[in-house]
């Protein structure tokens, strides 16, 4: 009797994790990105195209897995500490500061911010 018990209870346990290792659906990942030049500056521009291709290659597509949110702070020093400010406060996985104004501005509010680059 108590081998049926014991086999009982083996069955039981063997069945039991099969629902928590079923394949979750992934969350959307945020990544906050803070730019000191202007969008309209075309070497930015081959920049965004070149992290986003290499996101892509890594398995992450914008819309899909990832959300990225960028913001241009144009050289503007109060734009950028603005910026800075509102993507800490959206609290992203990651955010990347661009130039040494952008990683400045950001770094000095990172201690709330989960991930910084």
């Amino acid at each position: 009797m108590r081998r049926r018990e014991f086999l009982g209870v083996l069955g039981g346990a063997a069945v039991w994790p099969v629902p928590t290792r079923a394949q979750q659906p992934d969350r959307m990942r945020r990544i906050g990105v803070l730019m000191g030049i202007a969008e309209s500056d075309p070497a930015q521009q081959s920049f965004v195209s070149a992290f986003t291709q290499a996101l892509r290659d890594l398995g992450w597509r914008a819309g899909g897995n990832i959300r990225i949110d960028y913001r241009w702070g144009a050289g503007d020093a109060e734009k950028i500490q603005s910026f800075a400010r509102e993507l800490v406060e959206q609290k992203p996985d990651l955010i990347i500061g661009h130039t040494t104004p952008a990683v400045a501005a950001t770094s000095t509010r990172s201690l709330t911010a989960p991930n910084f680059i």
